[in-house]
C-alpha cells in the first residue's frame, strides 16, 4: 500500500502507531484520530520520530461531527479504536458500548453519507467466541461471548458486514487474538495481561499467573498484526469477509511467565487463586485457526514469541518511563 490517504481511528494506542508508522514508511498520507482517553492506550510517544509525517486529530469517534470531516477524502479506513478491558466493561457495560457499537455505527453512517467507497478494516477479537467448543476456533465456531465487550465487539462487526452488504461499503473484519509488543499499554491489564506482566518484570516484582497457569494462548507479534492489515486492505477478495489471525506455536500461561523470565534477571513468577471476578468471563484454552487468511493471501507470522518477547521487553527497558507515567 503506498500513496494512499489513510484514516486510522484509535491510531495512537499501541496497534494503530505501530500500523501508521509502517504507513508512514510505505509513503502514505495518514491521520490518526485518537481521544487520548487515559484508561484507552493513546500515547503520543507512540508516534515519537515520526511526528512531523503524521496529521493527528485529538476527538473521539463518539462524535459523529468530527467522523464525517475526517472520513471525506479517504482512500482507507483502519478502525482500531475501541475499548479493550473486559473487565471494564462488565463494570462499566455502557461506556462500552457507546465505544465498541454505537460509535462504530456513527463511523459507518460517516462512510455511507460522506465516502462510500473507502476501504474499511475493522479490528475485532477472538473473545466474541467466548469458550471455545472445540480446538483450534475457526470462523465457522458459534458466537458466545462472556462478557460485555464480546457483545459489543461482536455488534460492531454486524454493522460493518451490514454497510457492506446493503450500502456497499467496502469492509473486511480481522479477529486479533493475543497481540503484543513494543508501544503496547503495560501500565495495567486493561489492553493485555502480557503489559503488565512486562512492567512488574521491569520493576522487580512477580508475575502473577492465575489458576494452575495451563491455559494455552496463542500470540502474534504487531509487526506480523501490521502485515495482515494492510494485506487485508489492499486485497478486494477480501470484502465482506471475517478472518481469524492466529499463531502456530500456543503456549500455557505457565510456559509464557517463564519464557519471559529468562529474559529479565532475577525475575520470578508465582501462581495464585482467579480472582473471582476474572474467573467468570474466563475463555479457558483459546487457540486461533487462521489457516483461511493464511491460504488466502499468503500471510503466516514471521516471529515467534521468544524472539517477539525479546524484542518487546528491550523496548519497554529503555521506554517504559513513557509508558508508566503517561
Amino acid at each position: 500500500m503506498n500513496r494512499k490517504n489513510v484514516l486510522i481511528t484509535g491510531g495512537l494506542g499501541f496497534i494503530g502507531s505501530n500500523l501508521a508508522r509502517r504507513l508512514v514508511e510505505q509513503d502514505n498520507q495518514v491521520t490518526i484520530v485518537d481521544s487520548m482517553i487515559p484508561q484507552y492506550g493513546g500515547n503520543l510517544r507512540n508516534l515519537y520520530g515520526i511526528e512531523d509525517k503524521i496529521n493527528v486529530n485529538p476527538s473521539d469517534v463518539r462524535d459523529p461531527f468530527s467522523i464525517n470531516q475526517l472520513i471525506k477524502g479517504q482512500d482507507c479506513l483502519f478502525n482500531l479504536a475501541g475499548q479493550t478491558s473486559h473487565l471494564d466493561s462488565m463494570e462499566d457495560p455502557f461506556t462500552d458500548l457507546d465505544i465498541n457499537a454505537k460509535a462504530q455505527l456513527s463511523i459507518l453512517e460517516a462512510c455511507r453519507k460522506h465516502n462510500p467507497k473507502v476501504r474499511i478494516v475493522f479490528a475485532s477479537t477472538r473473545q466474541i467466541y467466548g469458550k471455545p467448543k472445540y480446538l483450534p476456533v475457526d470462523e465457522e465456531h458459534p458466537l458466545a461471548p462472556v462478557d460485555i465487550n464480546g457483545v459489543n465487539k461482536m455488534a460492531g462487526e454486524w454493522y460493518h458486514l451490514l454497510y457492506q452488504k446493503v450500502y456497499g461499503i467496502p469492509s473486511t473484519i480481522l479477529r486479533l487474538t493475543n497481540t503484543y509488543g513494543p508501544r503496547m499499554r503495560i501500565k495495567d491489564a486493561r489492553q493485555t495481561f502480557l503489559g503488565i506482566w512486562i512492567r512488574n518484570l521491569l520493576e522487580g516484582k512477580p508475575i502473577q499467573v492465575f489458576g494452575d497457569g495451563c491455559q494455552r494462548r496463542d500470540y502474534n507479534f504487531v509487526e506480523d498484526v501490521v502485515d495482515a492489515l494492510i494485506l487485508a486492505a489492499s486485497n478486494d477478495d477480501a470484502i465482506g469477509k471475517v478472518y481469524n489471525l492466529g499463531a502456530p506455536d500456543p503456549l500455557s500461561l505457565k510456559e509464557t511467565a517463564e519464557i519471559m523470565c529468562q529474559e529479565v534477571k532475577d525475575s520470578t513468577f508465582e501462581m495464585i487463586p482467579f480472582p473471582k471476578d476474572r474467573q467468570v468471563i474466563d475463555v479457558g484454552d483459546f487457540l486461533c485457526d487462521h489457516e483461511l487468511f493464511s491460504s488466502s493471501f499468503g500471510w503466516t507470522p514471521k516471529i515467534n514469541f521468544n524472539k517477539g518477547i525479546k524484542l518487546s521487553i528491550k523496548y519497554f527497558k529503555e521506554e517504559i518511563d513513557h509508558y508508566i507515567h503517561n
